[in-house]
């Protein structure tokens, strides 16, 4: 079985190698020291801290192990080094509802990037797969959950997808309180 692997920009590689370090480095001691001084405080069965202490680690191994599988599937992709005459990943998309006259600009990025209420869709959409491989001028089609849209390129251009996050976690996001 091979493991598929999951287009990421440097940025957000570095991303989940940060939490990764924070939660193994501070915040899994820090907890586990909590959960020691909790224990020493007597009868476990009751005691709160201890039971919080825990579940807090518990939550940390689960997402340690999330990142860990998340960091393997990685594939470090650098769209500023893309010509952009196509659509391709990293790309920001201008694209005119053909019916409606209405445009939208989407960037293609992956998973973990993805923010679609910000108009960053992952490279798996219906959209985006759509869109992949096609230049300023071409038409296409796509089936989405409205029915059925055509839509034209209108213009392609490299903006950097971190200056178009909204959501982009720090390390006061990776701790568990």
């Amino acid at each position: 079985m091979s493991i598929s692997k999951e287009p990421i920009t440097l940025q957000g590689y570095d991303l989940l190698v940060e939490e990764f370090k924070y939660l193994v480095e501070f915040e899994k001691p820090k907890v586990a020291k909590e959960k020691l001084v909790a224990a020493g405080q007597g009868d476990r069965s009751e005691n709160a801290d201890y039971h919080a202490a825990k579940e807090k680690l518990r939550f940390i191994d689960k997402r340690l192990f999330y990142l860990n599988s998340m960091i393997q599937k990685s594939q470090i992709v650098y769209p500023e080094k893309f010509s952009h005459d196509r659509v391709s990943f990293g790309s920001s998309v201008t694209i005119v509802n053909i019916d409606s006259d209405e445009s939208k600009r989407y960037t293609l990025c992956g998973v973990l990037e993805s923010e679609p209420e910000n108009a960053l869709i992952t490279v798996h959409s219906p959209l985006a797969r759509a869109m992949m491989g096609k230049a300023v001028g071409d038409e296409f089609k796509v089936k989405l959950p409205s029915g059925i849209q055509e839509y034209e390129i209108i213009k392609i251009e490299y903006i950097n997808i971190f200056s178009l996050k909204k959501n982009i976690r720090t390390k006061e996001d990776f701790s568990f309180h």
